[in-house]
């Protein structure tokens, strides 16, 4: 069980009748306010490693050693999002979440302030993968907060929303870093000055998330909405156990394996253009610092309406179904990597175009996955469920994002990374079409997702 400041908060009595609308309609936007703010606060301290690794490169080290350095976030936060998300569903996410960034945020002060702490590849992984372990606490706490706080009808439009705090969270690294380097004139301003702000954000979190309504004296969301899912009871409301939640709703669940292999592969193609961006556009493209900066920051802020429009296309277009939208995004992420890479050195809007269009499209099927795995367990499993997806996500493709293309690159050239690009985004349509036909079912049966088998 976690510690005793984790666990849960109680429920309190009921509020009057006359006093629950305002009241919840109040802190549903506090909370989701706060859950949206400490994400992406997560994301001040999550990629500094891939803003650094050019100054690391002039200090020695190779694209393949830093890769390797770099897949400590990888294998931590992938086995840490499943374990911590277990965690997660039976702790009090307003102290986890912010907990979790604080303990970041101070690993990535550490990493800019002792000079010892980049002296060896050694030295760099252990620490990279101690924040990829406190961040995943992040996501298995958000989710947690939006399955208690929003109804299934509304939870692929407020998840949309809410993954927004990925772009601007990831956004500002590229900014933060030029603004680190003008006020401390060094390199490693990198990883401290994104810190310290990231400390504040914590703190500000703890102060808006509130972990369930009946911790707040109020109903179930389900039952103040009015939207109750399909075999929804009231003993959905009990908290599970370990067991129950593995063994009983996400093991066998074959539906949520099929997303968490698509997941492999639309976070390799992810992180295998964010992480070596900033290498690529300088040794590739002949971009400065500050041009490779702004490009990361471009990316990451082009996600915002890619994101709001994929989410928008599933619900009312496709009705809910996630496979279909996920595919025609894939598909149009699979052309603007071919034209990032074959777009000749010396034409730099072609290729900042490029970059946007691929952070355009990649954080929609990015979201849909991680909805998709919320509504198909109970609201008491979601952050086991959205960890497998994330063990598969970072564990397979970002991992292999850091390590083995850091390496291929040492070998073959960018054009044999960006075959595995290539590679990568055929792979991901292919396993989320495994889910086609059993989502039409499921939608020409009127059955809702949230059946739990």
């Amino acid at each position: 069980m976690p510690y005793f400041f984790l666990k849960p908060p109680a429920h309190k009595p009921i509020l009057p009748e006359a006093e629950i609308d305002p009241h919840y309609k109040r802190l549903r936007l506090q909370v989701f306010l706060g859950i949206f703010i400490g994400y992406a606060g997560y994301y001040l301290v999550r990629k500094n490693f891939s803003m650094a690794m050019p100054d690391l490169i002039e200090q020695g080290y190779s694209k393949g050693q830093l890769g390797l350095a770099l897949s400590g976030v990888s294998i931590a936060y992938g086995i840490s999002k499943f374990v911590m998300g277990n965690f997660s569903d039976r702790s009090n996410a307003r102290v986890f979440l912010s907990l979790g960034l604080t303990l970041s945020a101070i690993t990535m002060i550490v990493m800019g302030v002792f000079p010892f702490a980049t002296g060896s590849i050694a030295i760099m992984f252990s620490l990279l993968f101690v924040n990829g372990w406190f961040q995943g606490m992040g996501w298995p706490a958000c989710g947690r907060v939006m399955v208690h706080w929003f109804s299934v009808r509304e939870r692929g439009t407020k998840m949309a929303i809410w993954n927004v705090a990925h772009n601007v969270g990831g956004g500002l690294i590229g900014p933060l870093s030029i603004a680190g380097l003008a006020l401390f004139g060094v390199w490693e301003s990198k990883f401290y000055f994104p810190g310290m702000i990231a400390l504040g954000i914590a703190f500000i979190a703890f102060l808006l998330i509130r972990d369930t309504p009946q911790s707040c004296s109020l109903p179930p969301i389900e039952e103040y909405k009015k939207d109750v899912p399909a075999r929804y009871n009231q003993e959905l409301e009990k908290e599970l156990s370990a067991k129950q939640i593995f063994l009983d709703y996400v093991l066998v669940n074959r539906l949520l394996w099929y997303i968490a292999f698509a997941n492999a592969f639309i976070y390799l193609v992810r992180y295998g253009v964010l992480d070596w961006a900033p290498t690529y556009l300088q040794e590739a493209k002949g971009f400065s610092v500050n041009e490779s900066g702004w490009a990361y920051f471009a990316y990451e802020y082009a996600g915002i309406p890619g994101t709001l429009l994929c989410g928008w296309i599933s619900d009312k277009v496709f009705k809910g179904r996630r496979a279909p939208a996920t595919i025609i995004f894939m598909l149009l992420v699979l052309v603007a990597v071919l034209v990032y890479w074959l777009n000749p050195p010396g034409q730099p809007l072609i290729d900042n175009i490029a970059l946007i269009v691929i952070g355009f499209l990649i954080y929609g099927p990015v979201m849909l996955i991680g909805v998709h795995a919320l509504d198909l367990v109970p609201k008491k499993a979601a952050g086991t469920a959205a960890g497998l997806t994330g063990l598969f996500g970072y564990l397979g493709g970002a991992l292999f994002a850091n390590i083995a293309m850091g390496y291929i690159v040492d070998a073959w050239g960018w054009d044999g990374g960006f075959y595995v690009l290539i590679a990568a985004c055929l792979l991901s349509i292919l396993f989320i079409s495994f889910t086609l036909k059993r989502e039409k079912d499921q939608l020409n049966n009127n059955i809702n997702t949230n059946n739990y088998e």
